[in-house]
């Protein structure tokens, strides 16, 4: 042991004094020298962009931003950052790491797309496959800016690999959302309808025109956003497409990538029980699960982070089914007393009865108060087959699914007042939850309003709410009487801060209006 340890002391004072000599590059190191050669490192590139949402920022963060801070959702969370800043709006640290790790993400998915788009054209590989595969860079490159020009409007826009001295500059929301569209459109004419069974999860054409058709939404082009899901409504897209029977199955982990799917998360339980905080950490141990199933988990099987308000619940029991039912999407959407129509005796969490759990009503929703249990969103856990909850969830997210892209289509064109065609689309979504047909004669506000109640009657809990609120123009005070959060609400928070270490470094960062 000791003669070992000599030599090992030995050797360190050899390396140390030869440092200059010996400090020569790894050749098993991939750089930019030695990688972008092959029709595998291309593969390999785009891969590397997937997986960036398996990041901790996009696997579970970014719910905090786009559900518990509309009018679904609150927080109880012992971590009072969550409550002040994703819940109250009193955001003062421009620096918090739950908003912060999202905006990081982003970047990260754009920086490994710019790279892939950079240096892949140059690979001599076949031409079908390098399409594709550039097809699916400019999708997710076009993603990841809609998510930035939905969260935070105004933000740099890089479409190369930056160098260490570039320090690019502010790019207004439109021209975000012009960027987005160009790769959305690019992607749309560059990637194939479906894939084969070892392939499926990647982008699609279907998935582009999905998002094409979103960013035109987003900004009240409803014309081109009409073009743009004519696709997927009208076109050979209804031909892939279609509403599952059952609601639940696109919630559970056993039904993934149904054709009801236009795009989803591929999430994977790992070998190994990885925290998910080695997303963020040693890329050799990335967890390829999400870890929201917990941050959303009635106490004590989770941390109950998010939750959802009791209106949610009121909005599905408005009207009752063609049989005289309750709409079988509540109990798919939420866990709370009458889970079980029959009540809380025999409805199930994990295993036990919401009554034997004995869950008192929730502090701070003063809605709910004193008149009724608390409520849990559902559709990301695993209570289905499990007694308990992981950070490596396997059960994907369903980002965009078909139903969402009718009831889009349905409000483009109500906003070129095409009105009665745009019935039919959203009656499809009405007719697989056992409703009546939507009453003929409303006029184009009337429609819009109805479709409020559509939208967070089929998407509730899906991350869809925050951005919605926003096209709508329905982020406010008006909404106190569903949330009472929103009494602190000001209209700069419909933008995130530019954090603030970020305009540290770079001066020609602008910050948002307000901050």
């Amino acid at each position: 042991m000791k003669k070992s340890f000599f030599l090992f002391v030995i050797a360190v004072l050899i390396l140390s004094s030869c440092k200059n000599d010996l400090d020569i590059p790894n050749p098993n190191n991939p750089t930019i020298d030695n990688f972008w050669k092959t029709a595998t490192d291309a593969q390999n590139g785009v891969n590397a962009i997937y997986s960036t949402y398996h990041r901790v920022g996009l696997a579970r963060n970014q719910f905090f931003l786009t559900i518990v801070r509309s009018d679904e959702g609150f927080s109880t969370s012992p971590n009072s950052i969550l409550i002040n800043n994703f819940d109250v709006f009193n955001v003062t640290d421009y620096n918090l790491w739950e908003t912060t790790t999202v905006w990081q993400d982003l970047y990260i998915g754009i920086a490994r797309a710019n790279q892939v788009l950079d240096n892949v054209p140059d690979i001599d590989m076949d031409a079908t496959l390098k399409g594709q595969l550039l097809g699916e860079a400019k999708f997710m490159r076009g993603f990841f800016y809609y998510y930035l020009a939905t969260l935070w409007g105004n933000v740099p826009v890089l479409v190369k690999t930056p160098l260490p001295t570039d320090y690019p500059s502010t790019t207004h929301q439109a021209d975000v959302y012009a960027q987005a569209e160009q790769d959305f459109t690019d992607a749309a004419a560059a990637l194939p309808e479906k894939y084969d069974d070892a392939n499926v999860g990647r982008a699609t054409k279907g998935a582009a025109y999905g998002m094409l058709g979103k960013c035109y939404l987003q900004q009240h082009m409803y014309s081109e956003a009409q073009q743009a899901l004519q696709w997927l409504v009208e076109g050979d897209g209804k031909n892939i497409y279609d509403l599952v029977t059952s609601y639940r199955d696109n919630f559970l982990e056993g039904t993934e990538n149904n054709k009801e799917s236009v795009f989803e998360f591929q999430n994977a339980v790992n070998p190994k029980d990885n925290h998910d905080d080695d997303a963020s950490g040693n890329p050799d141990n990335l967890n390829y699960g999400s870890s929201i199933p917990p941050f959303f988990a009635p106490r004590p099987i989770g941390f109950t982070d998010g939750q959802a308000r009791r209106q949610c619940v009121w909005e599905f029991l408005t009207e009752k089914t063609t049989s005289g039912g309750r709409d079988p999407r509540v109990d798919a959407s939420f866990i709370y007393d009458s889970t079980d129509v029959r009540g809380p005796e025999y409805s199930m969490v994990y295993g036990q009865s919401f009554a034997s759990r004995n869950y008192a009503n929730v502090p701070g929703d003063p809605v709910a108060v004193a008149t009724t249990h608390t409520v849990y969103f559902r559709k990301f856990l695993n209570d289905a087959t499990s007694v308990g909850e992981v950070f490596h969830s396997g059960n994907n997210y369903r980002y965009l699914r078909y139903a969402d892209i009718l009831l889009l289509y349905a409000e483009a064109l109500n906003g070129m007042d095409q009105t009665a065609k745009a019935y039919s689309y959203v009656n499809r979504v009405r007719a697989r939850a056992g409703l009546a047909p939507l009453p003929p004669g409303m006029s184009k506000a009337q429609f819009l309003e109805r479709l409020k109640h559509e939208r967070l009657t089929e998407l509730c809990g899906e991350g869809h709410r925050w951005e919605d609120l926003v096209r709508w123009g329905d982020l406010g005070t008006k909404l106190v009487s569903r949330d009472p959060s929103f009494a602190y609400y000001q209209d700069k928070y419909a933008l995130l801060p530019v954090p603030q270490y970020e305009r540290d470094v770079n001066p020609k960062l602008e910050q948002n209006p307000g901050w």
